[in-house]
């Protein structure tokens, strides 16, 4: 049974764009501005935009060339090999569930707690989970409705709440073009990708849009709205609050909105909060469930997460699996607070799979010539390049600032390679055993 055809590009750009609009986007855009002067900070978050256009372009050609919700897993063993892509594939997946939701729920407790502070956060984002693990069960068109309202919803509120706030300071900005030094404002970029991180999970959709063309397109124009959005939004935030006074909190865009309209802006912000949080964990449900569902298919995971609903045509034991993982990570990171390191994991994985792609296109290009490709960067090698350089420079500052990011990193890089060396080879044999296995044919009476 396969994946229906139900998704247009409205969808695709909501999906893209849910995943990175978090609430815990917030926090790394306030890191972004304390790294420069002034109200400087939309250069920073404008240029990380761009440096992820380029990696987007990458991922439209090889998702044009390789059309499968397998994704980066299928990419990366054309281009190098299959022990690689697994390993990162495997890894890619397990970062970006778990720094995603864990940074995520954290921060999304900060908020609950500043309307009752005596609230357990915990079992309303269970019930989140619960409602969007509902949805995607139900139907892909359901949870892509969901999306399409709720983030373009999210988006119209911060443009306007940043309207609201730079009416109140008289639209004047305090050094908006002085970044200050260049070591700051590579920082600045730096962090400034984990606004955008997530923008290219769109890619397992792929057997489920009803234009091919319409991930490329969609991851484009999500991010162009993301870059905007962001860039606007923070220098609104860092126009009316001190920033010293953001970056001393998980949940800096409920200070900013109480400044701006008091208790009323506390509330508004709250719902833009707690929708932020639903967008990022419906789209991360249907793409990361389409992921493990095509590895699966191809013997990487156990069969049974390869289990499409023969009434919705969901993939339904991923889909249920990730909800428990998601809890279990979600707990976590309550208890330990740890989440600005998962903020990191997150930014040095996303940049090490950004550079792996502009290698990938590099040697595809060289395996494949002769295959066709309904997207193609333009300029010959200088994008894919370009993105190789400057991603694998980013992933190197954030994990070299930061040791105990790198160590986590590189055991979990362990754990999946032992995985892929230990238990795929056992699933394939178990795989190609059954296939030989005679079946038995109906006895006669």
């Amino acid at each position: 049974m396969q994946l229906k055809r139900v998704l247009t590009l409205r969808t695709v750009v909501a999906t893209s764009a849910g995943l990175t609009l978090a609430s815990s986007s917030f926090v790394a855009a306030v890191q972004v501005a304390g790294y420069v002067l002034g109200d400087s900070a939309w250069i920073a978050i404008l240029s990380g935009g761009v440096l992820c256009l380029l990696a987007a372009a990458c991922f439209s050609e090889l998702n044009g060339l390789l059309p499968s919700a397998a994704g980066i897993r299928l990419y990366f063993s054309r281009a190098f090999n299959n022990q690689l892509a697994l390993t990162v594939s495997l890894l890619y997946m397990l970062v970006v569930i778990v720094g995603v939701v864990g940074a995520e729920s954290y921060v999304l407790s900060r908020v609950i707690t500043e309307f009752y502070p005596q609230a357990w956060p915990f079992p309303l984002i269970v019930m989140l989970l619960l409602l969007v693990t509902g949805m995607n069960l139900r139907g892909i068109r359901i949870a892509g409705l969901f999306q399409d309202v709720i983030t373009y919803g999210l988006i119209i509120s911060l443009t306007a709440f940043s309207l609201i706030a730079f009416n109140k300071t008289g639209f004047q900005l305090s050094t908006p073009f002085s970044p200050g030094s260049a070591p700051n404002l590579i920082s600045a970029i730096a962090v400034g990708v984990f606004l955008f991180v997530g923008f290219e999970w769109v890619t397992p959709l792929v057997e489920e849009v009803t234009q091919m063309k319409q991930i490329s397109k969609g991851m484009m124009i999500a991010l162009g709205i993301l870059s905007v959005t962001y860039a606007v939004f923070t220098v609104s935030m860092t126009a009316i609050v001190p920033k010293e006074t953001l970056t001393a909190t998980a949940a800096p865009q409920m200070v900013f909105a109480r400044s701006v309209l008091g208790g009323a802006g506390v509330a508004w912000m709250g719902l833009v909060s707690l929708a932020a949080s639903v967008t990022t964990f419906n789209a991360g449900l249907i793409s990361v469930s389409r992921f493990m569902y095509a590895s699966a298919r191809e013997q990487v995971l156990p069969a049974i997460f390869s289990r499409i609903s023969m009434n919705f045509f969901t993939p339904w034991v991923s889909i249920i699996t990730i909800f428990f993982v998601a809890v279990g990570v979600a707990g976590i990171t309550l208890l330990t607070h740890r989440y600005l390191i998962l903020v990191e994991l997150a930014a040095a994985m996303e940049s090490i799979v950004y550079a792996l792609a502009g290698l990938a296109v590099i040697s595809l290009r060289r395996r494949m010539p002769d295959q066709p490709r309904p997207y193609r960067i333009k300029w010959g090698s200088a994008i894919p390049v370009l993105c190789v350089v400057v991603f694998t420079a980013l992933a190197a500052a954030l994990l070299f600032s930061d040791r105990l990011a790198l160590v986590t990193l590189l055991a979990a890089f362990v754990v999946c390679l032992i995985y892929v060396n230990t238990v795929v080879p056992y699933l394939k044999k178990q795989y190609e055993s059954h296939k030989r296995r005679p079946r038995r044919r109906p006895s006669r009476t």
